[in-house]
């Protein structure tokens, strides 16, 4: 079998996936409540898959009611080596129009009402995000995302807004000020609790619309984006198939498999037993 182990976050629209063989819902428990739905556990040829729909099956979930941190230690525990994310968003550039495909590689982080990090008071932790996404996984993403037929951008700055609701022009028209290229309310805290948990960690953004900065057009409404959503959904699946099937036989070690070597400042003194213990899944190997 192969050393990958592929962990799969379903966002809007990608609530199954087909191609998984073998496949059994597997219900986890985790010390940060419940993750969105049990975890889809099957094969797409010897690599073993690990599909998580973000929002819950039939999109029970809103942006903010997500247990984010729940999410990624069901990763862990399912022993998940790599993370790509499959979100719909918002353009916010002229040459992002709905249906194209964007490789995420930067983030702003305008979220407010979620729990962003696993260590705090008794354990403080400090991970670099300078670079918050795996270069080596994002480009095996926009190889399979061609291979699926999407056109596909690599590279691009996704600004996470809390939601539910969507921007009002001045936000939309600030956000491109800013350099943001795609808009989206899920991808943080999201991208920094997988690299908190030695995640490497990937985003594929599915264009559903232009958000509202373009003059003289209907602003977004959920009923064009679910219809560009269905759209996208075959090219989303397709894309998980192919970047499973085209995973090198060996995987390679990743600089951020052990990221939390460099980041840990609590002297193990100091320590919090109680954090300790819920810090296992997604700390174990760093914390002994």
């Amino acid at each position: 079998m192969s050393e990958w182990v592929l962990g799969i976050i379903g966002g809007s629209g990608l609530y199954q996936l087909d191609a998984l063989q073998d496949a059994e819902w597997v219900s986890l428990d985790t010390p940060w409540g419940e993750p969105s739905d049990d975890l889809l556990v099957g094969y797409i040829g010897s690599v073993k898959c690990v599909f998580l729909p973000r929002h819950g099956r039939g999109h029970r979930l809103g942006p903010s009611q997500l247990n984010f941190r729940a999410n990624i230690d069901a990763m862990k525990q399912m022993g998940v080596t790599d993370l790509i994310s499959i979100s719909a968003v918002g353009s916010l550039a002229e040459d992002l129009p709905p249906g194209h495909f964007v490789a995420v590689d930067q983030f702003i982080d305008r979220t407010f009402a979620r729990e962003k990090s696993f260590f705090g008071d008794g354990l403080v932790a400090h991970v670099s995000v300078a670079d918050p996404v795996c270069s080596r996984l994002s480009a095996y993403a926009v190889e399979a995302a061609s291979k699926a037929g999407a056109d596909v951008r690599k590279g691009g700055t996704y600004i996470a807004m809390e939601g539910p609701q969507f921007s009002s022009r001045a936000e939309s028209h600030l956000y491109r000020q800013w350099g943001a290229h795609v808009i989206g309310m899920t991808a943080m805290p999201e991208a920094k609790l997988a690299r908190e948990a030695e995640l490497p960690y990937a985003l594929i953004g599915m264009v559903t619309d232009y958000d509202c900065w373009r003059e003289n057009e209907a602003p977004v409404e959920v009923e064009a984006v679910i219809a560009q959503m269905h759209s996208n959904a075959a090219k989303a699946r397709d894309l998980v198939a192919h970047l499973a099937s085209s995973l090198p036989a060996e995987r390679e070690a990743s600089p951020i498999d052990n990221v939390l070597d460099f980041a840990l400042i609590t002297d193990p003194s100091a320590r919090d037993p109680l954090l300790v213990a819920k810090l296992k899944n997604v700390a174990g190997r760093a914390l002994g």
